[in-house]
């Protein structure tokens, strides 16, 4: 029996992970940020399921929430970083999060690399283990000159480079992982699946939410000991060319670091 955390497990893609594995046997963490839904989530899946309650918009609740995860469980054997926003309404105009990020860019990137790094010593313990980062084939460069999007701010671009992040930490943290038995890989599960997400976005939805799910059960359940790989849906495929720049991922990593070293700056 494994012990799997699923972010953003309260819908969608992380809601029907959470009970596909939990009917295979496995021990399943529910992450949302209602309580209400993290329980409704795990009757849902039924099986063995405990729950977890954080906002990832706000980086001190990530920081509660690994601590929490390593009070609580003695093992992780696969974190799935699933949690995101999209864009937002088509009349939506530029967010940021509780410590003044770029939403997109906080959530679906930020919190993973941070809730991910926090809970690296504990993958590794459990080794064989497992990173899995649910991203997108809709990516774009990160501009370092304006990472943040205050000027020039689309939702598709706000969205395009924060999951271009996503698979950047992937590549960077499975070489730093090289030899500990855990594994990191990224995926676009499928295009445009019928989630809340996609129909707030005022997208018509083009694949279903099991096509997505057992893409990304692929990467939970089998290739084992690959590592630092991009998949579109069930095919290994390429990112766009800046997660292959290596100077690019070090600024990313730079600009990670001190992103969180500013949203703890002044607190104990």
């Amino acid at each position: 029996m494994r012990t799997i955390l699923i972010t953003g497990a309260t819908d969608g893609l992380g809601r029907e992970l959470a009970a596909r594995l939990a009917a295979a046997g496995d021990l399943v963490i529910v992450h949302g940020r209602d309580p209400g839904r993290v329980r409704e989530a795990r009757e849902r899946a039924g099986g063995r399921t405990e729950g977890i309650v954080a906002d990832l918009a706000e980086l001190h609740q990530v920081e509660r929430m690994a601590a929490e995860l390593r009070e609580r469980f003695d093992r992780l054997d696969v974190l799935v970083n699933n949690a995101g926003v999209a864009g937002g309404k088509p009349s939506s105009g530029r967010r940021e999060s509780a410590d003044g990020i770029e939403l997109c860019f906080a959530v679906n990137y930020l919190a993973g690399y941070h809730l991910t790094r926090r809970l690296a010593p504990l993958l590794t313990a459990s080794a064989p283990a497992r990173v899995v980062n649910v991203a997108s084939a809709g990516q774009q460069a990160i501009d370092f000159d304006n990472p943040m999007l205050t000027t020039g701010y689309s939702r598709q671009r706000g969205y395009a480079q924060s999951k271009l992040a996503q698979i950047m930490f992937t590549f960077d943290l499975a070489e730093e992982l090289a030899g500990t038995g855990v594994t990191v890989n990224a995926l676009h599960p499928a295009t445009f699946m019928d989630t809340s997400m996609v129909r707030e976005a005022g997208v018509r939805p083009i694949s279903s939410v099991g096509e997505g799910t057992a893409a990304t059960l692929r990467l939970v359940d089998e290739l084992d000991g690959v590592t630092g790989r991009y998949f579109d849906q069930r095919r290994e495929s390429r990112a766009d060319a800046q997660a292959y720049d290596v100077e690019a991922r070090k600024r990313l990593r730079r600009l990670s670091d001190d992103l969180i070293a500013g949203a703890f700056s002044g607190n104990s």
